[in-house]
């Protein structure tokens, strides 16, 4: 045999970052406990999620086997996370640059082999000298012999020495027991080789001294201890079952899982990565195909990826495992700890293995983009990732950038960089696949900034700038994998960063529905998405994405028309595809069912059906499911199924049988589901009721018609009386989701203090998120760039007074009196006017009139003094209570302004004020015509949310 090292390997020299050092030399030994510091709240605020002054801060907790560091206060995680692992190697007297600067890969494997059977390690607190110890005590021909796959697996230096010579190894667990014994054969005589070359021994005997103090070292175990194990038989025709592992205080546990799995010891034993917390010693135990360790033990196998016969796969270990399982497989808690000479063990329950089941199955479908976005809605097997990002309030789950960040997390690929390029304004068109009608253009970039990794939602005022969005992906390396230059622009920044992350994640989800696409079709693919892509980096860096996703879909069902039996086929009069061939629908037609970019809200459960007697387990089910039609959002039967459907109505259909990976991540009960799971011998049954339905968002029917859209020309329109007022305070009554007050931040103003006020806490709290990072990021990079010293925000009714707001410059009130009852309006008018005594005050609501536009339709005579009357046009939005005529709002605002002694002036925007039917959007604007009075009534009706202050 060939006693030469393998060919020298040319190793790319990559600095390692603290973090990834503290990897490499423990692996999951090193544990990261990430904590959040509040930080004191403002005098009077509630104590809420939200920060009340200043941003978030964390800090970090290292455990390391023999100590644990913690770090000092950072804005972000990982840099808490950075420095914990700075100062555990600063401590530990280790200086990355200097300890791997030099010494080749291969050298180091050998030195590090040579040190394993050292005296030192022997006696040292490491898991693996533990079975140094125990080999010492195994009997006959066994005595001392350590099996390679033990090395390969406990020692983590070890195995990364292994991956830089071949990363392959990863992923083959016979390559890196190629690796050692190669290595061994390098290491003078202080190694040897057993005859069948699977174990490994000392060169020379243990002095006598040093195994004598060992084994006079008395083990707590007493007595053979029984431990409960699970046997995974490769076939997928026999059962899973319990066996139970009989381990004696001197025998090695390692001899006695090779018994069960009828090896003669444990040199053929090979051992998975930890399964669950790595705290635990839940691993599975196999054995490769003779016909491989034959290839292994006589040199054949050396940096060639192993052929496994065919049908040697474990699928239901490997799906467990997340990695390559071969032949029948035991699951057992079992093994050594640091700092402990004691055997730990645990019992492992069927009930623990359906349990690991779920959790595992979870894991792979969140490697997906598609994956990823159905656990962010917590609905498997009814979402999937829409075909387009069209806007925010129509879009629910995680969104796209927050998408491709996660993917590339769980890929251990570095963060996305996003680069934002600026465009002039011209003509624009509609954004292919978009049901939003989103403005693009084609036109030519003028400006171009690199690394814009914040989003900003909105345009300043007087803007003529469009965004597009270049998305970058880098390896570990970093190494550009994948560029995305979209040519499509919007007007704003954030519809660019999702829209191009959404291309990517799009792109990369065709590829992991179908691993063996061509690498032709994958480009062909990027040419429509703007995307180009390095092929050797791509396939390097998913390679072990696609070995630990081969067995899916030898996993998942494959039959296109899954069925049931043939009873169940007379019932459901027809065979089940992509269309629904089957649906039971139940109660009366109200009228009102959806169409193309409506929101829909449906509850829905899904069961698995069994037998032919209809046996049923329920495995994913929601009471509040929202999603667009039209924007993929859902799958396709669920989807043809609710556009039949009306209002308050339900159904019953059954669905195409997903692959059982999906499944078996949704179901809430696994123990009931795993054992009947089987190929052609359950469906999927789904049931529905049609909710709520809302229609397209006032805002998108005024954008159609109107641009810059209705909601920018109010603000406008607001920004510039309040510039003129030389206002310094300002109250903004039911301020929502604060649009307004954002806007007001990208303006220079006079502002100093800014409130708003409303009723729905959830509202309030997407504000105050907003705001936030906005005022933070401006105070950043320019401390004196705004005027505003404070903002706050009440929880309140705007209909009851609240003193602190009293005798504000300012108070606005943008299209949210029609979202009250009228009786209620009018009550608002008389508070804000008599109480609260802004010297200016703006109030803006729809004009009835000017829906027949809008809508395409001819309104009817009505009376005006008729409060319920029937609505000929429809109103705007479906949370409107009232929409009044210019008469009926022109008799409400002066009735008004005459009782309180304000004189007011009426105006609008879009529309025209001498060409009917007006303005689209009606305005009054107030003015106080004497001094404030005098406020004699202190009281604090309003609940403080949120509250900045510059200081």
């Amino acid at each position: 045999m060939e006693t030469g090292g393998p060919p020298a390997v040319v190793v790319k020299k990559v600095p390692l970052t603290p973090k990834a050092e503290i990897h490499k030399r423990f692996g999951e030994k090193a544990c990261y406990t990430v904590e959040e510091v509040h930080e004191p709240t403002h005098n009077g605020c509630p104590g809420l999620a939200i920060p009340q002054k200043g941003p978030s801060l964390y800090r970090c907790r290292l455990q390391l086997p023999e100590f644990s560091v913690l770090s000092e206060t950072f804005r972000k995680k990982m840099d808490a996370k950075q420095s914990a692992a700075e100062m555990a190697l600063e401590k530990l007297g280790i200086n990355p640059a200097t300890d791997t600067a030099a010494q080749d890969p291969w050298d180091a494997l050998v030195a590090r082999l040579s040190y394993l059977f050292s005296n030192e390690f022997l006696s040292s607190p490491h898991p693996l000298s533990c079975h140094f110890r125990a080999a010492l005590q195994r009997v006959g021909h066994l005595s001392c012999l350590v099996p390679i796959s033990v090395l390969a697996v406990y020692d983590a230096k070890l195995g990364s020495l292994c991956k830089t010579i071949n990363p392959k190894v990863e992923s083959d667990p016979l390559l890196i027991m190629s690796l050692v014994l190669k290595a061994s054969q390098q290491s003078s005589s202080s190694v040897t080789t057993c005859e069948d070359q699977l174990s490994l021994q000392r060169g020379n005997p243990y002095p006598t001294e040093i195994t004598q103090t060992l084994f006079n070292q008395q083990s707590s175990l007493a007595g053979i201890i029984s431990i409960l194990a699970i046997l995974i038989p490769c076939s997928e025709e026999k059962a899973v079952v319990p066996l139970t592992l009989k381990v004696a205080p001197n025998d090695y546990y390692l001899d006695v899982i090779a018994q069960k799995l009828g090896l003669c010891d444990a040199s053929t034993v090979f051992i998975s990565r930890t399964i669950g917390k790595a705290s635990l010693e839940m691993r599975l135990y196999f054995c490769a195909p003779k016909s491989c360790l034959g290839d292994l033990s006589s040199g054949l196998l050396d940096s060639a990826e192993a052929v496994y016969p065919k049908g040697s796969l474990n699928k239901r270990g490997s799906y467990l495992s997340g990695q390559l399982i071969y032949g029948d497989a035991i699951l057992a808690s079992i093994g050594y700890k640091w700092k402990s000479s004691d055997l730990f063990y645990e019992d492992v329950s069927l009930r623990t293995y359906y349990r690991l089941h779920v959790t595992f199955c979870r894991i792979l479908v969140s490697k997906t983009p598609s994956g990823l976005y159905k656990l962010s809605r917590d609905a498997v097997l009814a979402a999937e990732l829409p075909a387009a990002f069209t806007s925010r309030t129509n879009w629910r789950g995680s969104f796209p950038r927050e998408l491709l960040r996660t993917f590339c997390c769980h890929h251990r690929l570095s963060e996305p960089v996003f680069s934002i390029v600026s465009n002039p304004l011209e003509s624009l068109t509609e954004f292919p696949g978009s049901q939003k009608k989103l403005k693009v253009t084609e036109s030519s970039n003028l400006v171009r900034n690199e690394g814009a990794n914040d989003i900003s939602g909105s345009i300043p005022t007087g803007s003529r700038e469009t965004f597009s969005c270049e998305v970058k992906i880098f390896s570990r390396c970093q190494d550009l994998i994948i560029k995305c230059s979209p040519k499509q622009s919007f007007k704003k920044q954030n519809d660019a960063f999702q829209n191009a992350s959404l291309r990517v994640l799009s792109w990369l989800n065709k590829y992991f529905k179908n691993l063996d696409m061509a690498l032709e079709e994958l480009t062909s693919c990027g040419d429509v998405l703007d995307i180009q892509f390095d092929s050797q980096l791509f396939i390097e860096e998913f390679s072990l994405a696609v070995s630990v996703h081969t067995f899916w879909q030898s996993i998942g069902v494959q039959e296109e028309d899954r069925v049931l039996d043939s009873a169940c086929i007379n019932q459901l009069n027809g065979m089940l595809g992509d269309k629904v061939g089957f649906i039971d629908l139940k109660g009366p037609d109200s009228g009102v069912s959806p169409s193309n970019g409506w929101l829909v809200c449906i509850v829905y459960s899904i069961c698995l059906v069994t037998g032919g007697e209809y046996e049923k387990e329920l495995i994913e089910s929601t009471e509040d499911f929202e999603f667009e039609i039209g924007s993929g959002a859902v799958i396709s039967c669920l989807e043809s199924v609710v556009t039949q459907m009306s209002v308050g109505q339900s159904a019953r259909f059954y669905m195409k049988f997903p692959p059982q990976e999906l499944i078996v991540a949704s179901a809430r009960e696994p123990s009931l589901i795993l054992p009947v799971l089987t190929p052609g011998g359950c469906s999927l049954e789904c049931t529905t009721t049609l909710l709520r339905v809302t229609e397209p968002l006032e805002d998108r029917m005024e954008q159609a018609l109107f641009s810059p859209p209705l909601s920018k020309q109010r603000v406008d329109y607001a920004v510039q009386h309040i510039k003129e007022s030389c206002a310094s305070s300002l109250v903004d009554f039911g301020c929502g989701s604060g649009s307004l007050l954002e806007s007001l931040l990208e303006f220079p103003t006079s502002l100093e203090k800014i409130v708003g006020v409303d009723l729905s806490r959830k509202s309030l709290a997407h504000a105050a998120k907003i705001l936030y990072s906005k005022l933070s990021t401006s105070s950043d990079a320019n401390p004196s760039s705004t005027s505003i010293k404070s903002m706050l925000l009440y929880d309140g009714s705007i209909t009851i007074f609240d003193s602190r707001l009293y005798g504000f410059d300012i108070g606005t009130c943008l299209e949210v009196i029609e979202h009250m009852e009228e009786d209620q309006a009018h009550l608002f008018g008389d508070i804000v006017l008599s109480k609260f005594c802004p010297r200016i005050l703006i109030v803006s609501t729809p004009n009835y009139e000017y829906n027949v536009i809008l809508q395409r339709s001819t309104p009817q005579e009505e009376d005006p003094d008729d409060s319920n009357h029937q609505q000929s046009c429809k109103f705007r939005n479906h949370d409107h209570k009232f929409e009044w005529t210019r008469e009926q709002f022109g008799r409400w605002a002066s009735d008004l302004a005459a009782r309180h002694n304000y004189s007011v002036e009426f105006s609008g925007v879009g529309g025209a004020p001498d060409k009917e039917p007006g303005f689209a959007s009606q305005i009054a604007l107030f003015r106080r015509g004497d001094e404030c009075p005098k406020n004699a009534d202190v009281t604090h009706k309003y609940s403080v949310i949120w509250e900045w202050n510059s200081t």
